[in-house]
């Protein structure tokens, strides 16, 4: 079973099957973030990009970019570094944003 599965994942090891489900699970926070946009925005009936997106693209952002640097994929850890680093000047900006309209 294991050696149909690893072939399916196209992974050597227990080592890198997990790798593999972490990277995964990146992916599924990256979707994740979509969803959410879509469903806040059906429901305002206007496009609207939630906090929570925000949040989702930056889990995504280091579990991918964990999972990059264990692989060694140079081009797919330079996406992620500069994403992660827009998904937190995103929230910076909000929490500035906020922090000014309570003032």
């Amino acid at each position: 079973m294991s050696e149909t599965v690893f072939a399916w994942l196209n992974v050597d090891s227990w080592v890198e099957f997990w790798w593999v489900l972490f990277g995964l699970f990146g992916q599924l926070l990256f979707m994740g973030r979509f969803l959410v946009q879509w469903i806040a925005s059906e429901k305002e009936r206007r496009s609207v990009v939630p906090l929570a997106f925000w949040y989702f693209s930056i889990g995504g952002a280091v579990v991918l970019f964990s999972y990059a640097c264990y692989r060694g994929d140079p081009v797919f850890i330079l996406g992620q570094s500069l994403g992660l680093f827009i998904y937190l000047r995103n929230l910076w900006l909000i929490r500035n944003e906020r922090r000014n309209a309570d003032a």
